[in-house]
């Protein structure tokens, strides 16, 4: 019993000492002196909204707010919606737009039940290029135990995937491309701006 006693009383002078400690640097807090702060409440939230500390939910839902990234969202990228359009028959594994990346979960034609493939897609840039993929395709092979065996391959259908997959960004950029463009009432074509 004094063992258990004795620890009691050092965890609880630890924490007091913990608490008092953190006190000590109150002043430097951000908010933490009453002086560097209006009184009216009003104030206060403008205060804070100007230099970026909150936000205000009818501007945020308006998307009227000033702080805050730009973020392109994934259909208008011409490169995420053609990967994505292009392995529509494929169960996803894991979608992630802001790493970049998807990868599908092993699939299997119904041919060769003891066959599958995975593929994987790295997103290296948001242009639409050559070399703005990185297509990784899995296989795996198991035998009647349920012993598999993964492997990378690289050839032919890596490159049939990613050649495929850019030719639909491409008719996905021309696409928006159209939309940007107006007719002029002289029968020339001006750009909206």
């Amino acid at each position: 019993m004094p063992k258990i006693l004795n620890s009691r009383i050092f965890v609880i002078f630890f924490l007091a000492l913990f608490a008092l400690n953190s006190c000590k640097n109150l002043d430097s807090l951000p908010g933490g002196d009453a002086r560097k702060n209006p009184p009216d409440p009003k104030e206060r939230v403008k205060k804070n909204l100007e230099e970026g500390r909150g936000f205000r939910l009818d501007t945020a839902l308006q998307g009227g707010g000033k702080k805050g990234g730009d973020f392109m969202f994934a259909s208008a990228n011409e490169l995420w919606r053609a990967s994505l359009d292009t392995l529509d028959f494929m169960p996803l594994s894991s979608v992630n737009y802001s790493g970049g990346i998807i990868i599908t979960d092993w699939y299997s034609d119904g041919n060769n039940p003891d066959e599958s493939v995975k593929i994987s897609i790295r997103f290296l840039t948001n242009e639409v290029r050559a070399d703005a993929l990185d297509v990784k395709i899995f296989y795996k092979k198991c035998n009647q135990v349920a012993s598999c065996k993964i492997s990378q391959k690289t050839g032919s259908l890596s490159a049939e995937l990613k050649k495929q997959i850019l030719s639909k960004a491409t008719v996905y950029k021309k696409q928006n491309k159209d939309k940007n463009f107006k007719p002029y009432k002289g029968g020339t074509t001006t750009r909206k701006k």
